[in-house]
């Protein structure tokens, strides 16, 4: 210690400087605190050095977790702004067939959906003049249909909302889009007493867009708002 110093005299000073240049940089310490257990020998253990490294490693995985909950609150936000934003487009039309074609239209852009269709049990015959302008975006189903198709065959009630990834779309409920559907979120729809269910089914090509693994608040308060306004052209 007593011998000359082996580092750059410029070096040497500004570290005496600002010493807090050193501290703040975690490869620099880590270096420090390496060579340290060097220069005391294989026989000694460094308990702070192990501390250290716990540490870090905890906060390592503190920030990690920390990254992921911004993230996750960032995605939380836009999904929330899109269906709101979805939803006043929604609101708009005054004529119940402009409000049809914009669900297949500018609804679905809003959403980011490759296909948006509506489906409505019905006793009548297919052939009403209006399900077939509407076809593009309006299909009807014999009673039970819907109920059947949210579970998939099984015997079990079906969930207001339903994510799956499929193989393929079904083509009574997506027409010629079937081919490219990939994951499905389906919405059930109550349109009150009296009245036989719907269904809004929204396609995507993405087989990740929609999986039972995400959350559905918010596409049951997009489906919710659907219901009320439905009732409102069907009164």
């Amino acid at each position: 210690m007593s011998g000359k110093p082996l580092m750059d005299d410029n070096l040497r000073e500004r570290i005496i400087a600002q010493p807090d240049v050193i501290l703040e940089d975690q490869d620099l310490m880590r270096a420090l605190i390496a060579a340290n257990e060097r220069a005391m020998g294989g026989n000694i253990v460094d308990l702070r050095g192990i501390a250290m490294e716990r540490l870090e490693a905890r906060l390592d995985r503190l920030e990690d977790t920390h990254r992921s909950v911004i993230a996750a609150a960032y995605d939380n936000l836009a999904g929330t702004n899109q269906v709101h934003r979805a939803i006043l487009r929604m609101l708009d039309p005054v004529e119940f067939e402009v409000f049809l074609r914009d669900l297949s239209g500018e609804v679905a852009e809003i959403l980011r959906v490759d296909s948006m269709k509506l489906v409505l049990e019905s006793v009548q015959d297919e052939a009403d003049p209006t399900v077939s302008r509407l076809g593009g975006v309006l299909s009807v189903a014999q009673p039970g249909f819907i109920a059947s198709y949210l579970s998939d065959g099984r015997n079990s009630l079906p969930r207001p909302v339903t994510l799956r990834q499929i193989s393929e779309g079904d083509a009574r409920v997506y027409g010629p889009d079937a081919g490219y559907v990939r994951s499905e979120a389906c919405l059930l729809l109550d349109f009150g007493n009296g009245r036989l269910p719907g269904m809004l089914a929204m396609g995507a090509e993405d087989p990740h867009q929609f999986s039972p693994q995400q959350g559905t608040d918010l596409l049951t308060f997009f489906a919710g708002i659907f219901e009320r306004t439905m009732r409102r052209w069907l009164s």
